[in-house]
Parts: structure tokens; C-alpha cells; sequence
């Protein structure tokens, strides 16, 4: 191999390099770290392996590192240069993929605790009738923003930049709307009937399951956000669109887990 080959190579290496990122895993410790303070501050009566606060100030550390570590991720990954060759572009759907399996086996843990909660008699004392009008709409209006992501997507691939804008733009949009129900949903529980977190075990499944969603909604629409501030300035095309793709699965991710909540949490909390 010459001299100048072997420039090449090293350079080609170094870029592989510089698409491998540290961040996801400083999101997962920090995860670990908040996993670890919600126990704690949550069966502090039960286990007191330590005081409440004591738990509530680890969680809360936890939080900021994940917020920290996806910060770094997502800046790296959609607010950097543009995503330019087949092994870059492989390394980060392979980075999303691994990304939702892991957030496959977070809920699964959640629906795990549910089920559990569900053994016996059923429907439990206490538990509200969950399902209604609302939960109907939201669950419209995030379907629908699938659908208008998937036909963006397809809009890019077509050379069709103006429908493209418009579809992700109404995506996003979409995704501010399922946020604004499910703020009014939370308020109409816990103020109007006074269905809490603490409302016996199917309130902490409610809240906990339902919660973690609406976050990964909100980490969707950030994301969503980014895309149409990318896509206005020309920086896709049918040739460049990993982070379309990756967050195209994110976002059709999270509303295949709100069907699964809708009808085992919603539609199944009054049914035996």
C-alpha cells in the first residue's frame, strides 16, 4: 500500500471515529441513577434503605445526567453536519435501533408492574374510569401524526420539498397538540377527582406508564423540531435523510406504545 493510500485509510478511519458518540452511554448511567432514586424515594416506607428526600435527590441527579447525555447525543447526531456516507448513516440507524430496544424493555417493565397490579380481583377500589372523549382524540391525533410523517418521508424520497415541509411541519405541530390533551388530561384527574400518583397501585402504573410516554412524546417533538429547522435550510434529500429515518422510527415507536397504553390502561382499567 503507497504512502498516500495509507492517508486515505487513516482518514477514513478517523471519520468512522468521529461518528461513534459517549453520550448514549452517559444517558443510560444516568438513567440507572434515577431508576435507583425513584425506588428508593418510592418504598422509603416499605425498604427504608433511606430517607425520601435522600431518594428524591438521586433521582433528580439522575434526570440532569440524562438530560445531559441526550442533549449531547441528539446535538451531535442532528444539530452537527450532515450525515455523509454509507457506514456513518449505518452507524446511527444501527445507534436508534439499539436505542428503542432498550426503551422497549423500559416499558415493558412498566407493563410488567401493571399486569402484576391486575392479579385478582379487578377492577380495584378506587380506580376512576380513565377512559373517555379525550383519550379518544389524542389517540386521533397521534395516529394521525404518524401518518403525516410517514407521508413527509415519502415526499423527501420524491423530491417534493414543499410537501415535505408541510407534512413535517403538520407533524410536529400534531405532536404540541397530544402534549396540550394530555396536560388537560393530568389536570382533570388530579385537581377535578383527585386521582393522583399516589392513588393506590393502579395510580402509580397510570401516572408512571402514561408519564414516561408523555416524555418520550415531548423528546419526539424537540426532535421533530430540529428536522424542520434542518429541513429549511436544505440540508435533506432523497439521498440524505438518515435523521429523517431514525426519527421517523422514534416517533412511530412512541405511538405504537400509546396504542398498547389506550387499550390495556385506558380502555382495560374497568374491565376485568
Amino acid at each position: 500500500m503507497t504512502e498516500q493510500q495509507d492517508g486515505h485509510a487513516g482518514a477514513a478511519e478517523a471519520a468512522d471515529h468521529d461518528h461513534r458518540s459517549r453520550w448514549p452511554i452517559v444517558a443510560a448511567a444516568g438513567a440507572g441513577v434515577l431508576y435507583l432514586g425513584a425506588a428508593l424515594a418510592l418504598f422509603a416506607d416499605a425498604v427504608p434503605l433511606a430517607p425520601v428526600f435522600l431518594g428524591v435527590a438521586i433521582a433528580v441527579v439522575g434526570a440532569g445526567v440524562v438530560a445531559v447525555g441526550l442533549f449531547g447525543w441528539f446535538g451531535q447526531a442532528y444539530l452537527g453536519r450532515s450525515l455523509t456516507g454509507e457506514r456513518a448513516d449505518g452507524s446511527y440507524r444501527a445507534t436508534m435501533v439499539l436505542f428503542l430496544l432498550t426503551d422497549v424493555a423500559t416499558f415493558g417493565a412498566g407493563f410488567a408492574y401493571y399486569f402484576v397490579v391486575r392479579v385478582g380481583a379487578w377492577p380495584a377500589a378506587g380506580v376512576p374510569d380513565v377512559f373517555g372523549s379525550l383519550v379518544l382524540a389524542n389517540t386521533a391525533i397521534l395516529v394521525a401524526s404518524s401518518a403525516t410523517l410517514h407521508v413527509a418521508h415519502s415526499a423527501l424520497h420524491d423530491g417534493n420539498r414543499r410537501r415535505f415541509l408541510a407534512l413535517l411541519g403538520a407533524t410536529t405541530v400534531l405532536g404540541v397538540v397530544f402534549l396540550a390533551g394530555q396536560v388537560v388530561e393530568y389536570y382533570e384527574f388530579v385537581v377535578a377527582e383527585g386521582f393522583t400518583l399516589t392513588s393506590g397501585v393502579f395510580g402509580s402504573a397510570f401516572f408512571g406508564l402514561t408519564g414516561l410516554h408523555g416524555l418520550h412524546v415531548a423528546l419526539g417533538v424537540v426532535l421533530l423540531g430540529i428536522l424542520f429547522w434542518r429541513a429549511l435550510r436544505g440540508e435533506f434529500s432523497p439521498e440524505r435523510d438518515t435523521s429523517v429515518t431514525t426519527v421517523s422510527w422514534y416517533w412511530h415507536f412512541v405511538d405504537a406504545v400509546w396504542i398498547f397504553l389506550v387499550v390495556y390502561v385506558y380502555a382495560g382499567a374497568t374491565l376485568v
